[in-house]
């Protein structure tokens, strides 16, 4: 795939039937980094994204006219929590995770609010997240948990 390729993209809404591809886009893209911290259970990675999903916070990434991944914004007490940002791997790299987190975070700062989200230790997802003002607030072994500021 040509990586200087503009991918067309669109964000839908989530649909209760989106909630399989999810999970199986989860398990593909959260599996190195699993491996690596010693945490991948072929059922377990699938069955949290089942027991987690949300269609009413949950928007599917379509590219290119199919089906390249999903995000969730859902409301917490003390702003925004963003969760299950999948992106197909042959998508990777190619500007489309930084356009869509551009979108979500700047209907997010017109509320006025922070974001929070967390990411595996190691995690390449860490500077995409830092690039657009994220830091980090805490951490363990497994995770890094990171807050951005409205407008930072």
């Amino acid at each position: 795939m040509n990586t200087s390729t503009r991918v067309e993209w669109a964000l839908r809404s989530a649909e209760p039937a989106d909630v399989e591809p999810i999970a199986e886009l989860r398990a593909v893209v959260m599996r190195p980094d699993l491996e690596r911290l010693g945490r991948y259970d072929e059922h377990r990675v699938r069955q949290r994204l089942r027991d987690a999903f949300s269609a009413q916070y949950t928007s599917v990434i379509v590219a290119d006219g199919a089906f390249a991944g999903c995000v969730t914004v859902r409301p917490a007490e003390d702003g925004m929590w963003l969760e299950h940002f999948y992106l197909d791997p042959e998508l990777q790299g190619r500007g489309l995770g930084s356009a869509v987190l551009r979108t979500l975070l700047k209907q997010i700062d017109s509320d006025g609010v922070p974001v929070r989200l967390n990411v595996l230790q190691g995690s390449a997802a860490r500077r995409l997240y830092e690039r657009h003002g994220f830091t980090v607030e805490d951490q363990d072994p497994v995770d890094v948990y990171m807050v951005r500021q409205p407008g930072a």
